[in-house]
């Protein structure tokens, strides 16, 4: 695993997911982001742990347009502008539930060293994409 930190882009396979985010068409940004959600998703015997990164570094996308989200990584994150991707705040959550559920190969990686901070990390992006206050969605109208 090439992994050198505990956030989302900190991994090899998440950082070549920003820049392939950055050499497509901008229309087909949001259908990649999707993509990367549902395929863990759809997972029910044991995601392996690069689909689990790309899916954690798209919910991190997702979360990013959120309130209270953060940008994503301005180093290894994508560089180009991406579309709304609001409507993706469920299969975001759904995912990182399914990467949080065992059998799931990045969090067994995970418990082989201090996953702690990066547990944290995840409790932190599900909880900023976690529907929010009546206030928030008054906020839209």
């Amino acid at each position: 695993m090439g992994t050198w930190d505990v956030g989302a882009f900190d991994n090899d396979t998440a950082a070549d997911f920003g820049g392939d985010l950055d050499e497509v068409a901008a229309g087909e940004r949001e259908g990649i982001v999707r993509s990367a959600l549902t395929r863990v998703i759809g997972t029910a015997a044991y995601p392996e742990a690069p689909e689990s990164e790309v899916a954690v570094a798209a919910a991190v996308l997702v979360a990013a347009q959120c309130p209270g989200g953060e940008p994503a990584d301005p180093i290894y994150g994508p560089k180009e502008p991406l579309p709304d991707l609001a409507g993706l705040r469920d299969l975001a959550l759904q995912a990182l539930d399914r990467i949080m559920t065992e059998p799931s190969e990045l969090m067994d990686l995970w418990d082989e060293s201090d996953g702690g901070p990066w547990r944290k990390n995840i409790r932190r992006l599900q909880n900023v994409l976690l529907p929010q206050s009546s206030g928030e969605q008054l906020s839209l109208i």
